[in-house]
């Protein structure tokens, strides 16, 4: 049973119901230079300036207007308004258009095409992890910058935070719960943020500015499929905005319902087969899993491995195990997830005077999303269960002809596939003051609160305790996962509805019934943040001639943030383990200061020479205290070409659930060194003998979950913060002699120090095996009778240090044909020249630039290129955007995989092409375009899962897709 929740919010005084529009059409007003600022910042908050009519027919048609090169906007990256291209940090601005023209249904997927987004996070559709189970974020949108991962971005909604959500033990900002439509723009800070927005900011900020002080309506359709006819998707939403006393407030609001259907791994022919594991040169590949429809039998010492025939048992009832028993779970289960999700939100805002505008905003979002996959694959419990570790037949059962305990291997198919399910609900109420001081001192004070409800599900669950119970096993000490057992049908006499079952058959509907269960988890996020901010951007004018004005800005911050996921009671009893409950939270006080000294302006050789510095104190209650700094310089000898840099450090304060997050087990892809000791080179001789001293003779042995190690995640309260340096430096071009072009060159390195993670698992037991690193043993359990690992642990710690470095290449240039004509190309360029990061704290170094987690399903691709090019003739649009995406090799996290040795070693190049046409008519637009035009399948990786690299090649998965849009404005 699944229940989604629906919650009533009502907001009162200032807080009116507000959004945000689509499609607005935008003209510019000129405003007077001593208003340019005060405009500029109304249009993006919401509020208004000035009281005559003259001021608010200006402030209307200004606020949905395109800012010109000359107007001072807040751009995120500093607390102070400065020229938008006149900015020393890096900073990547979208516009609505520019994500409007693409396939994207979610702001996630237009994000995976920007070559600064990394392959860590997930988008709103990803459903694959590399084990073959649902990814760790159920659904969730989280974003990666520089491939520093979910943890290290900040992302920032009209400047201020926004709630995460939980989803099980992970959380992150769900990018899917804002709408694409009500999108302004997006800005990007390509290099560390934390001097001035907190712990969180590593790598980099993405401020979403949405659409403000609407005036008019609009409703918008749009709907898409693949060429194949599935992966569906329906879009519709709409805006209204109006103001009210004369032009002093203003109220929009807008609202959204989306669907995306799933795309099942069996109706793509280069992922319906998906290979187990790498194979070796001349061998043939391994489809499917071990654990068969058909029950499986294991000796422990190794003398038999037996496949029933479904028959019931009995000495003929058996086969030996060959490859053709081995499971195809790919038939069952998805490569993208199903999408649901409504939203409503909305803005208001009113303006008493120049010093008090009062403004608010609501937001609320429930989505549903759901995973399919194969039945559940039973093999034992897991931590923390006391059940079984190994499912097994005692000797004594009327179904064992063996005369001994033996192992089962089990795909619960009479149960039926698992059908992973979640529910969210997310809102958040902001509402604040600002306005003028005194002078050029302004204000801008604000309180938001957030939460998010999580409820997550599971189908055809199995119920472990009332399977032993069916099979008659009793444990002879009892809460030991590796106690003996013995025969004993009591137990399913004393249970009532059990029935005793023969493995090797059919299970009656009554069984089933018993065995059956649902899994039902809940988690929890909140938020509470009090900003205070003041700013002056002409403070004092320098006293010699160039010289400008001097700009101070400052504030404080107090954030709260609470977050619980509660699994159900009955995981760690009768649903054989795998997870605890994860529960804290933090408190940080903040105080920051921005100041900008231009020291020329206008002057010889300094058309423009600023130097601006920023600072942060933060006070946590969980790690005390710490200061972070940043200083950036940017110089124009003339107004053609701009050189500018920045330094800064970081911080960042272990997240909610690295601290206190329970354990989890999971089933990472890797495999059991004992299976594969011929393949370490000069070192198999010791994986051998660690082996042979555990009783396991690798000649004769098989990993039964093959290509999966149980892994048991969790948080660790002994973690250090992470400390970090950035520096960036580069060029930006602006010719007078060729009109519209803008180019920039930066080149950015990050150093991240006490980094925070997980290992590879691969690397862990490797570590132990050959005897290369053996403190790792300790995390290796003990093996179950049947001579498997049992459980890996790899918990949040410390690991080491990792550096990162590259090149972006941005340019922007739009050129005039004739009076009705315009061509606009865009490029977003990236090269990473290092990726390197330690295992261990002092420990060597590894070298990830150019290479892929084949295993993991994300990688460093050396060179990313994201190019658009767009005809406008009147009101007709033809754009054509190519997204490059270099080769990588394969890594296990700690070796290169062998070209000599596997028949995959690496994935080249891959290009994809889309187009889109709009036009315009009277009040009508209309869009359409196809994704993924030539049909390019993704780079085939043997990832044991899909076949590809789901965090990389996200829209190739899908396919070749066409959608259609139309709007109306009224």
């Amino acid at each position: 049973m699944f229940i989604f929740s629906h919650h009533k919010y009502f907001v009162s005084g200032i807080g009116f119901i507000a959004i945000i529009p689509l499609f607005a059409e935008a003209k510019t007003v000129p405003a007077a230079p001593h208003k340019q600022a005060a405009v500029a910042q109304a249009a993006t908050s919401g509020i208004t300036t000035t009281r005559s009519a003259q001021a608010t027919r200006a402030r209307k048609a200004a606020l949905t207007a395109p800012l010109s090169r000359t107007e001072n906007v807040v751009v995120v990256g500093s607390a102070l308004r400065n020229a938008a291209n006149q900015n020393a940090n890096p900073v990547q601005t979208v516009t609505a258009q520019q994500i409007q023209e693409t396939s994207a249904s979610t702001i996630s997927d237009y994000l995976q095409r920007l070559p600064s987004i990394g392959s860590q996070g997930s988008g709103s559709t990803s459903t694959i992890s590399s084990a073959g189970m649902p990814n760790g974020t159920n659904g969730l949108s989280c974003a990666d910058l520089r491939n520093l991962g979910q943890s290290r971005v900040l992302v920032l909604v009209d400047g201020k935070r926004m709630v995460p959500t939980m989803g099980g033990v992970a959380s992150c900002v769900d990018l899917s719960s804002i709408p694409i439509d009500q999108i302004a723009s997006v800005e990007i800070l390509k290099d560390g943020g934390s001097e001035l927005y907190g712990a969180d900011a590593v790598s980099g900020v993405i401020n979403i500015k949405l659409k403000h002080n609407l005036t008019t309506g609009g409703l918008t359709i749009r709907g898409g499929i693949t060429d194949q006819g599935d992966g569906d998707t329906g879009k519709i939403s709409g805006y209204k905005g109006f103001n009210f006393d004369h032009g002093r407030g203003n109220i929009t609001v807008f609202g959204q319902y989306l669907t995306n259907s799933p795309i099942m791994t069996r109706n793509r022919s280069w992922s319906r087969d998906p290979w187990l594991s790498d194979a070796l040169i001349g061998q043939t590949p391994v489809h499917g899993s071990s654990i068969t429809a058909a029950t499986r039998v294991i000796d422990p010492n190794g003398n038999f491995d037996l496949v029933s025939n479904n028959t019931g048992g009995g000495t003929s009832g058996f086969h030996d195990f060959g490859n053709s028993d081995r499971f195809q779970y790919g038939n069952e289960q998805q490569l993208t997830n199903y999408l649901q999700e409504s939203n409503l939100s909305g803005d208001a805002h009113y303006d008493i005077n120049e010093h008090i505008s009062l403004y608010s905003s609501v937001q609320y979002t429930h989505k549903t999303t759901s995973q399919n996959m194969a039945a559940w694959p039973e093999t034992g419990s897991s931590y923390p269960s006391t059940e079984p570790s190994q499912l097994m037949l005692p000797a004594g059962s009327p179904y064992n002809i063996w005369g001994e305990d033996v192992d089962l291997y089990k795909r619960m198919q009479d149960i039926g596939d698992r059908n992973y399910k979640q529910a969210f609900d997310t809102w958040q109420v902001m509402g604040g003051a600002r306005g003028r001081i005194v002078g050029d001192w302004n204000y801008d004070a604000s309180m938001t609160y957030g939460e998010s409800r999580a409820t997550m599900a599971v189908d055809n669950q199995i119920n472990y305790t009332h399977l032993l119970d069916s099979l008659g096993v009793r444990q002879l000490n009892p809460g030991n996962p590796l106690s003996a057992i013995t025969y004993d049908p009591s137990v399913c006499q004393a249970s009532k509805g059990c029935s005793l079952i023969n493995p090797f058959g059919a299970l009656s509907s009554s069984q089933r019934e018993y065995i059956a269960d649902y899994q039902t988890d809940h988690a929890t996020y909140q938020m509470r943040d009090f900003n205070l901010r003041v700013d002056n951007n002409h403070l004092a004018h320098l006293p010699y001639k160039y010289g400008g004005d001097f700009a101070l800005a400052g504030g404080l911050e107090h954030r709260s943030e609470q977050a619980s996921y509660v699994p159900d009671p009955m995981v760690n009893s009768d649903l054989g383990g795998g997870e605890e409950y994860t529960g804290g939270g933090y408190g940080v006080t903040s105080v920051y200061l921005e100041g900008k000294l231009p020291l020329l302006h206008n002057a010889p050789f300094a058309r423009d020479l600023t130097v601006d510095a920023q600072g942060r104190w933060d006070n946590y209650s969980t790690f005390g205290s710490t200061e972070n700094w940043k200083a950036s310089l940017n110089w124009a000898p003339t107004r053609d070409i701009r050189f500018r840099g920045t330094l800064g450090t970081s911080f960042r304060a272990p997240s909610v659930s690295e601290l206190y997050g329970g354990a989890s087990m999971s089933y990472n892809s890797g495999n059991d060194p004992c299976a594969q000791a011929g393949t370490y080179g000069g070192l198999s001789a010791n994986v051998v003998a660690h082996c042979m001293k555990e009783g396991i003779n690798p000649g004769k042995f098989v990993q039964a979950d093959a290509s999966e190690i149980p892994t048991l995640a969790g948080g660790n309260t002994k973690l250090q913060p992470e400390i970090g340096r950035t520096y960036t430096f580069g060029v930006v071009l602006t010719p007078r002699w060729i009109r519209g072009l803008e180019a920039s060159v930066e080149y950015w390195h990050y150093t991240v120090q006490h980094e925070i993670g997980t290992l590879p698992i691969q690397y862990i037991v490797d570590s132990c095996y050959t005897g290369t690193a053996t403190n790792y043993c300790s995390l290796i359990n003990a093996r179950n009778s049947a001579g498997q690992l049992t459980q890996v642990d790899d918990p949040y710690q410390n690991i080491g240090e990792l550096r990162t470095s590259g090149i972006d290449f941005d340019l922007n240039y739009t050129l005039r044909l004739g009076a009705s004509d315009r061509l606009m190309l865009n490029n977003n360029f990236q090269q990473v020249i290092s990726y390197m990061q330690q295992n261990t704290p002092g420990g060597a170094w590894f070298n990830y630039d150019g290479r892929l987690f084949y295993q993991g399903g994300y990688g460093n691709p050396r060179v990313r290129d994201y190019a658009t090019v767009t005809w406008a003739h009147d009101n007709f649009r033809l754009t054509y955007m190519m997204n490059y995406t270099g080769g990588m090799h394969f890594t296990d996290g700690t070796n290169d995989v062998s070209c000599k040795v596997y028949s995959y070693c690496k994935v080249p190049g891959i290009f994809s092409h889309d187009v889109t046409v709009s036009y315009r008519t009277g009040r009508w637009n209309f869009l359409g375009g196809v994704n993924n035009i030539l049909n390019k399948a993704p780079p085939f990786v043997p990832d044991g899962s899909s076949n590809t690299a789901s965090g990389l090649y996200s829209s190739d998965i899908i396919g070749r897709y066409v959608f259609l849009q139309a709007r109306a404005d009224f």
